[in-house]
């Protein structure tokens, strides 16, 4: 068994993937809720990807959400992929908003604490420039 690592476009998050586990698999090890994963078979395309480096394998997967010519543009259901290389792949579909959830909010949320830890670290670094005068207690 080998474990190749898979990279998602989108947020640059990674997850290794064993030769014998399909995409999806690997993606539920991010440990991400709600990560939607339908039937697991190929028939309900959920889980739609397109990967656009790598090599892999492909197990039979619906017509009905992966045609001939979105198979050969590398888009497929992670159901029903197995890596042969490294990959890197975009989440496309129901999926997507799961996986790459960088949203607004999250964002807004980053930036406030990236904001209160530099307020944290310049306190800190003033308390510690504090010289006290004789006769002045430092406050």
């Amino acid at each position: 068994m080998t474990n190749f690592i898979v990279t998602i476009e989108e947020t640059g998050e990674t997850f290794r993937c064993s030769d014998q586990q399909s995409l999806l698999h690997g993606m539920e090890s991010l440990g991400k809720k709600g990560i939607p994963v339908g039937c697991r078979g190929g028939g309900c395309g959920v889980c739609k990807v397109e990967v656009t480096a790598g090599m892999y394998r492909k197990k039979a997967m619906s017509r009905e959400h992966v045609s001939e010519e979105d198979e050969v543009g590398g888009r497929l259901l992670a159901c029903r992929v197995l890596p042969d290389s490294d990959l890197k792949l975009k989440v496309l579909g129901k999926m997507k908003k799961n996986v790459c959830c960088t949203t607004n909010a999250t964002m807004a949320t980053i930036a406030t604490i990236a904001t209160m830890a530099a307020i944290v670290t310049n306190a800190q670094h003033a308390s510690e420039n504090r010289v006290a005068l004789p006769n002045q207690s430092s406050t």
